[in-house]
């Protein structure tokens, strides 16, 4: 399984995610920004590429509906509601994450 993850830079969230859950009972993650001064920009691309995108924030969904939403289409599209109060790789972050996206992998 393909997972995606988004925040608004992909500097603390989004990759943090990606690095803590590529490999994660078999799949494969990455992870982008939505804002135009991400570390890693999100694209088309990269939403079609996955089968499952989890965002951070609510903004990020609808930033990503509104400018791919065809890219979008058939694609479980996930808000975690994860607020941008964590530093990188922030144990607290950690486990949030890990149990947040359990029940999508089953």
């Amino acid at each position: 399984m393909k997972l995606l993850f988004l925040c608004s830079q992909n500097k603390r969230r989004s990759l943090m995610a990606e690095k803590l859950l590529d490999g994660y009972k078999g799949c494969q993650a990455k992870s982008a920004g939505t804002e135009h001064n991400s570390r890693i920009k999100v694209t088309e691309g990269l939403l079609r590429w996955a089968d499952i995108i989890f965002c951070m924030e609510k903004k990020h969904i609808r930033r990503i509906r509104g400018k791919y939403s065809d890219a979008l289409s058939g694609k479980k599209v996930i808000c975690l509601n994860i607020d941008d109060d964590y530093e990188y790789m922030d144990s607290e972050l950690c486990a949030i994450l890990e149990s947040s996206i359990d029940e999508y992998l089953t």
